[in-house]
């Protein structure tokens, strides 16, 4: 067993590297133990080298494997041995843990047992820990024996296989390694040791890292189970790695494990804080307190979250512009909350420089210390605007002037409103409380200016008023804030001057009616047309003429404007629609220029029977050998309405046919069937057919019915003895039921 005499002694060197390091030497004392004295005869000292910069701190304890002779008993608080740890910063809250109940290491280093006691087993693990940093030392017992009980049992905190034994000969440790180590490479960074080892066997390593990918990263010497590095390590790429350690015989059979091996990398301070959710804007209202929380910047940094590497700081490294004042935010170290710490005075969008700020925010790692690597992003901070200012008109009065009859906007009213142009506390609403009792004008508001567009909307009139006064209010679309009201200035008059023009004549009432027979007489008075000028106060004449007459039917007395006809009114000519002819008439009064009004006459006409009706088909076929002797259904129509029309009689006109060869029978009021009574030759008969309609006196008319006799053979109608080849008479009557259904 060790003890070291007194305290270590350091001496610092320059040397003449590329880096200027500071090279640090520690000399330790050691004496053998035995039975509960230390010798000085066997004495020896250890020179520790270290590098001062943090790239070439390792982490970790300064000698990971130690030895030390079982003594026949150790004794309660005597020193048993001196560890020596280190995180490279400064080892602030560091605990240590040993694998046996009976032993403790105090603050100092220092390992004591608990209690007397004479056997622990063959091995010793003491752990340590900081918040920046772990390993563990193994110790070794010259001369111990085993003890019953597996390792995980006795060191709850050893990173072993899961799967409980009653016995393992190999014992490992996690190994700990910085990220980033320079050359040379390999290097040993740990040791696998086996006490029960047989004869010839060999260390055999193997997962990530060793045959699995990133392969031969780590490897092991078979003989003596020293496990070295390769190569760089990056712990933001890989931060474990799970590796498995068994004891082969000469053949690769597996004597023992495999054993799990952590190996854990060490973090560096090798990645700058990075801001990924930008781009970062913020708004605040105008007028806001003290502290009000604008938005929150947060950066992420790729290092251990557990270390100090990736503990980050805020600050504000600019702010443009700097008026009112150089600090009108602050923002949280810790969280990032950006805030107002200028009062609501300050914070006044009309009167700043500029409503948006841009901040250059800083966030650095290790907890803000100088040493610590930094990042920066750019927030930009919108003052918005509130509506803290009421639209104001800018005159009291407005003047337009407007030409009777005429509609459209005649004045834009002018407002000013200092809040920002690109919200509804700017834009206007305006509203005519006073002077529109007709509804004659409107106003809209102008999207673009914002001035309020007045306009006439109904036609005024000089005559009957040549003035008008409107009173107008404007507000905002939004509200205004409690402590601001509309004043006076939110409100004008608008002087309207209506302008006298020559205005048409008008007709009463327009369109005009009349009911009239249709044949009456030529020169026949319809009615007398009335027109009067609007402009009574310049006592004009009017003068009336004809404008569109379709048919030409019609004439105006140009002084007194009776209209009479110059034709015949026919109900059923083409320019009537619905029984209603309709003509237009000119009222022209003396103005200069002379203005022109219109009117609309429109006739009603009734009927007169003055159409006969016609008959259709006029033309049929029929077999001369045809067992059916029907030879055509005929239907009537009548230009008349009723009861001018139907029912019509059908009849068979006596002097020049004899009634022994044909028939007529009535269908309905509008058709009626044509049959022979027997059969005929080959030939073209003429049948005068004689309808008359149904009006007071009635109206006949005389129609021949020509009707061819067919040789029909085979399927084939043969009229050539009778004139031209025509349709079969089957399909005739199959036309004539078609238009007999058509008239139903």
């Amino acid at each position: 067993m060790s003890d070291y005499d007194g305290k270590p002694s350091h001496f610092k060197m320059r040397t003449h590297c590329p880096f200027s390091q500071v090279i640090r030497y520690t000399r330790i004392t050691f004496r053998p133990y035995y039975g509960g004295h230390s010798s000085t005869e066997d004495a020896s000292e250890v020179l520790l080298v270290t590098s001062a910069g943090d790239l070439d701190c390792t982490p970790g304890f300064q000698q990971k494997v130690l030895h030390i002779h079982q003594p026949a008993e150790f004794i309660e608080d005597q020193p048993v041995l001196n560890l020596t740890f280190s995180d490279c910063k400064g080892n602030k809250k560091l605990h240590y843990e040993v694998s046996s109940p009976y032993f403790k290491v105090n603050s100092d280093g220092t390992l004591v047992a608990v209690r007397n006691i004479t056997a622990v087993g063959r091995t010793l693990f003491v752990h340590a820990r900081t918040p920046h940093a772990e390993d563990m030392a193994e110790l070794v017992i010259v001369g111990g024996k085993d003890i019953q009980g597996s390792l995980q049992d006795i060191f709850k905190f050893a990173r072993t296989s899961p799967v409980p034994r009653q016995k393992r000969s190999i014992v490992v440790s996690p190994i700990l390694i910085p990220e980033n180590q320079r050359q040379p490479f390999p290097r040993d960074v740990g040791k696998v040791v086996d006490s029960d080892r047989p004869e010839g066997s060999k260390f055999r390593l193997t997962g990530k890292g060793v045959d699995q990918d990133p392969k031969g990263t780590f490897r092991i010497n078979e003989n003596t189970g020293s496990v070295s590095v390769t190569r760089t390590l990056d712990r933001e790429t890989i931060a474990t790695y799970q590796l498995f350690v068994e004891t082969t015989d000469a053949s690769g059979r597996t004597l023992e494990g495999p054993v799990p091996l952590e190996v854990i990398v060490i973090d560096q301070n090798d990645n700058r804080p990075i801001f990924r959710e930008g781009p970062y804007i913020g708004h605040v209202m105008e007028g806001s307190p003290t502290g009000t929380t604008v938005m929150r910047m947060t950066a992420f940094d790729a290092d251990d979250p557990a270390t100090d590497n990736a503990l980050l700081r805020y600050n504000i490294r600019q702010q443009t512009p700097d008026k009112p004042s150089p600090n009108m935010f602050y923002i949280d170290p810790e969280k990032g909350d950006i805030v107002t710490v200028v009062s609501p005075a300050l914070l006044d969008r009309e009167t700043l420089e500029n409503p948006k700020y841009e901040l250059i925010i800083e966030a650095q790692d290790m907890a803000g210390l100088d040493v610590g690597l930094t990042g920066t992003a750019t927030a930009t901070i919108v003052i918005d605007d509130k509506n803290d200012h009421s639209p104001k008109f800018t005159k009291k009065e407005f003047q337009a002037t407007v030409e009777e009859g005429a509609v459209g906007v005649i004045v834009n009213l002018t407002v000013e409103d200092k809040d920002d142009p690109a919200t509804g506390a700017w834009r206007a609403a305006y509203t005519i409380i006073n002077g529109n009792p007709g509804q004659s004008f409107e106003i809209h508001t102008n999207p673009q200016t914002n001035e309020g567009m007045l306009s006439v909307v109904k036609p005024l009139d000089y005559e009957i008023s040549a003035f008008h006064t409107l009173l107008i209010k404007v507000e905002n679309e939004d509200p205004l804030v409690p402590d601001v009201s509309y004043g006076p200035s939110s409100t004008a008059t608008v002087h309207i001057t209506v302008l006298d023009v020559n205005e048409g004549p008008v007709f009463y009432p327009d369109p005009m009616m009349v009911t009239k027979q249709e044949n009456i007489s030529v020169g026949s008075v319809l009615l007398t047309v009335n027109a009067t000028d609007p402009d009574s106060l310049q006592h004009q004449t009017i003068r009336y003429s004809v404008y569109k007459d379709p048919a030409g039917w019609l004439s105006i007395n140009p002084i007194n404007g009776t209209v009479d006809t110059t034709a015949v009114l026919d109900r059923e000519s083409p320019f009537v629609h619905n029984s209603v002819y309709t003509a237009l008439f000119l009222a022209i009064d003396s103005g200069n220029p002379p203005a022109t009004g219109t009117g609309t006459l429109m006739i009603t006409l009734e009927d007169v029977n003055d159409n006969a009706p016609v008959i259709y088909p006029t033309v049929a076929e029929v077999c001369d050998d045809a067992r059916n002797l029907s030879v055509v259904i005929l239907g009537a129509s009548d230009k008349d309405l009723h009861p001018n029309t139907d029912p019509f009689k059908f009849e068979i006109h006596k002097q020049t046919v004899p009634d022994k060869v044909w028939k007529i029978s009535k269908i309905n009021n509008t058709h009626a069937l044509v049959s022979l009574l027997q059969n005929l030759n080959k030939a073209n008969y003429n049948l005068p057919i004689m309808v008359t309609d149904s009006g007071k006196p009635p109206m006949t008319n005389i129609t021949d019915l020509r009707v061819q006799v067919c040789s029909c053979k085979n399927s084939k109608v043969d009229c050539n003895a009778a004139g031209t080849l025509h349709l079969s008479l089957s399909l005739l009557l199959l036309f004539s039921l078609l238009s007999l259904l058509s008239g139903l």
